[in-house]
């Protein structure tokens, strides 16, 4: 006995699309969301810079996963009490701890459209790759890179600066490298940077299977730029003992002081012994925005690779960073793999080849670029340099303001918009601690700690556009407050 095609066919059974069955109803709630994110942002100075997280509040986010639906109305309640008042702070004028940018109701909006469109900018042949790649030469342009230069987006620099090792170790030692790994010849590559680099350089050499020993971390003058004559030296001891450099890592606005390397000499030093060229700009590259600050950045244009975040000075809504790489093909040697399922056409959506995913690890990628674009589109070039200087320009009201207070001791000049300083007491580490913590649980402001000179500092980072005076005189006020009552304590004590 015989059955019919359709008595063959399985069930598929009622519809169970993830649509909302009432589309006005969600248009409604939305356009509450939107408004009241916007009015947030309006508003932020009404808000503490940061909360400490209640035990209860904390607790909520211990329940086990939902099995069953819930209202879209009730959970934006939910954020609206438990999840937006505690997050970092970093859209607040009084954030200033640590290099973050503080977005713009822009980024935001071009956040929100695409995440409607939902497009994975891993590879295929559609124009959210084309606006990626225009990012890629409005970048290769500021900086001063060639035509054919390679860039591609990635959640930030500490990504970046590790794709920069692994496109610097296939030059070295050629991709074959790829499939035989990094032992071998690989074992004597050597790298080298400031002990004032980010520490995510030496997270890169591990993670690129180097190991941190691999590289050799040189001292620093006054200004924390690397000491270059230092670095030259210990070139030579390696290739005396039988290690091979390969690479160098210059500093675009160091994380402590935000000094930068004399670029152009670690280049020519790169050029004479055939190494990599390197530098992480996390935020600093972009100082090339500002005609005040460009010369200081003198050489970047001739790096081999350039890491930065377009979400710090560029205040584009995290995350967006983003690496350049002067060699396009080093670039693809490094991370191309031909698969069958990722077939390439030359008509049809597979068309388009290179892909993004030819050019980093991720082959499942958003749409970051969009509101990179968005923003470099609405602001402009100028605007935003304008904005980069003026966080410079506070830096140095800051650090007057410092040095004219001798309760208060500055620990480093101000290089570009960062300054350490702290208050004067007994016990000056101990007591500092507690007014930084005093401070961010106070709501008034949020600068960090550092370590300098094996002294610890007040790290106020100047980097959010809506930073002004009168948040620098709160944190001054807030630091003389409570370090006068900290320093009494001691005394009490």
């Amino acid at each position: 006995m015989t059955t019919s095609p359709a008595e063959r066919s399985p069930t598929v059974g009622p519809s169970e699309t993830l649509d909302p069955s009432n589309w006005d109803d969600v248009r409604a709630q939305a356009h509450r969301m939107l408004d009241e994110a916007i009015d947030a942002i309006a508003n932020i100075r009404e808000q503490p810079v940061w909360r400490p997280i209640p035990d209860d509040v904390r607790a909520r986010f211990r329940a086990k996963i939902p099995s069953q639906p819930s209202d879209l109305g009730e959970i934006y309640r939910e954020y609206s009490q438990f999840i937006a008042p505690y997050a970092t702070g970093n859209v607040h004028p009084g954030f200033m701890g640590w290099v973050h940018g503080g977005g713009t109701v822009v980024g935001m909006l071009a956040e929100m459209l695409a995440a409607g469109l939902n497009a994975n900018l891993g590879g295929r042949d559609h124009v959210p790759i084309e606006v990626e790649r225009q990012i890629t030469e409005w970048t290769r342009t500021l900086l001063g890179f060639p035509e054919g230069a390679s860039g591609v987006f990635v959640t930030g620099t500490s990504m970046a600066n590790l794709m920069a090792v692994w496109v610097a170790r296939t030059a070295a030692l050629g991709p074959s490298t790829r499939a035989s790994g990094v032992g071998g010849e690989g074992a004597l590559l050597t790298a080298y940077t400031s002990k004032a680099a980010h520490g995510c350089v030496s997270r890169a050499m591990d993670l690129a299977g180097f190991g941190t020993d691999a590289l050799r971390s040189l001292p620093f003058d006054r200004s924390h730029r690397v000491d270059v004559g230092a670095m030259r030296a210990q070139i030579k001891r390696d290739r005396e003992i039988g290690l091979q450099p390969f690479l160098v890592v210059g500093s675009a606005g160091t994380v402590d002081v935000g000094a930068i390397d004399d670029l152009a000499e670690l280049s020519a030093l790169c050029r004479e012994e055939k190494l990599w060229f390197h530098v992480d700009g996390a935020y600093g590259a972009l100082g090339v925005l500002s005609p005040a600050l460009a010369p200081r950045l003198a050489g970047l244009e001739t790096a081999d690779s350039v890491a930065l975040d377009f979400h710090k000075w560029g205040q584009v809504p995290y995350d967006a960073g983003f690496l350049l790489v002067r060699d396009s093909q080093r670039h693809l040697d490094a991370f191309a793999v031909p698969a069958a399922y990722l077939r390439r056409e030359t008509r049809g959506l597979a068309a388009g080849s290179p892909w993004p995913c030819d050019l980093g690890p991720d082959l499942s990628r958003g749409f970051r670029a969009l509101k990179t674009w968005f923003t470099l589109k609405a602001f402009g070039t100028e605007k935003l340099g304008a904005m980069i200087e003026r966080t410079c320009r506070l830096a140095h009201y800051l650090e007057t303001k410092v040095s004219a207070e001798p309760r208060l001791e500055l620990m480093a000049p101000a290089q570009l918009n960062i300054v350490c300083f702290r208050y004067r007491a007994e016990d000056a580490d101990g007591v500092n601690s507690e007014i930084v913590a005093d401070i961010h649980e106070s709501g008034i402001a949020a600068p960090s700690t550092t370590t300098l000179n094996g002294k610890l500092a007040i790290r106020a980072a100047i980097v959010n556009h809506r930073t002004d005076t009168g948040d620098l005189d709160a944190l001054v006020a807030a630091v003389l407050e409570f370090g006068a009552r900290r320093a009494s304590d001691n005394c009490a004590a």
